[in-house]
């Protein structure tokens, strides 16, 4: 296996991931307000990696000056828009369909690399993402036609497919970059601006009465999300997708549904229904496709 490293960080990021669900699914069950958890969780990271990243902040600084724009927006996608979609969601849904989502990433990361012309597409590509998307339909409608033809979804699908576009615009703007910073630095610049950007949403709820309340579920809540899902995974995806690009990382996310369709069964007892077992396969096959390499590109 070639980059064995890259594909060792693959499957520890997505590990961590699937913590990030069910561990946001068990916040929202003991009343944490989404977005202030986001901000409280990135707040914590900021804090963490501030003393390993100060000194090569300030060496690299006419880096981070000069690329001011796309940071921003690496921040306003990921910590931003990303956790606070995925948050909300699962307000409203299940572990599993927004794990199932996650797995179309892919199909988005290679739609995003094809319309900005960050990476070749072939034919098998577009079919892969043609079927990621009946896998989708498959779980948003749950399999009625009547639910598709009113276009009456879950509140919680829509709000996951709208955090699944915008990681995968991260991960397209991240492969785009042109300059290079050490990982961890770049993880902490990309937190910095993501905080300037959860901020207004932490005091919407702040305003609106939603307050967290301190106690040892909330410490350890922050604290696993803090080290696991967000530096520990954000450090992995982003090494990896610098080593062997989007388009190839982007199969390990479907390694997400595995971890937390058997977490969430063992501690929500989610059901595990036959249109998710479609929408998977629909899913899984699309990926395989996306990846399968011809000499003929788009």
């Amino acid at each position: 296996m070639q980059n064995p490293k890259a594909y060792i960080m693959l499957v520890c990021a997505t590990l961590f991931w699937s913590g990030n669900f069910i561990v946001g699914k068990f916040a929202f069950l003991e009343n944490i307000p989404p977005l202030s958890l986001v901000f409280y969780r990135w707040s914590l990271v900021w804090i963490i990696l501030l003393p390993f990243t100060y000194k090569e902040i300030i060496k690299y600084k006419d880096i981070i000056f000069n690329n001011l724009p796309l940071l921003f927006f690496l921040g306003f996608t990921s910590v931003g828009l990303f956790n606070s979609f995925t948050y909300l969601s699962l307000i409203h849904t299940q572990v599993i369909n927004s794990t199932l989502f996650n797995t179309a990433i892919p199909a988005v990361i290679i739609l995003l690399c094809f319309l900005f012309k960050i990476e070749k597409t072939n034919k098998f590509q577009i079919l892969g993402l043609i079927i990621s998307v009946l896998g989708i339909l498959s779980i948003i409608t749950k399999l009625d036609i009547d639910i598709l033809l009113s276009l009456n979804f879950n509140k919680g699908d829509i709000i996951m497919i709208g955090a699944v576009i915008t990681w995968g615009v991260y991960s397209t703007l991240l492969k785009k970059k042109k300059f290079t910073l050490p990982l961890l630095t770049l993880v902490h610049v990309i937190c910095t601006f993501g905080l300037i950007c959860v901020f207004p949403q932490f005091l919407y709820e702040f305003s609106q009465g939603q307050v967290i309340k301190n106690d040892i579920n909330l410490l350890y809540i922050l604290i696993f999300l803090a080290l696991f899902p967000s530096i520990g995974s954000y450090y992995c995806w982003a090494g990896a997708v610098s080593i062997i690009g989007a388009n190839r990382a982007g199969i390990f996310l479907s390694l997400i549904p595995l971890f937390s369709t058997i977490m969430a069964i063992i501690f929500f007892n989610e059901k595990f229904m036959f249109y998710h077992l479609l929408g998977a396969i629909l899913i899984f096959i699309g990926i395989i496709l996306s990846n399968k390499k011809v000499e003929n590109n788009f």
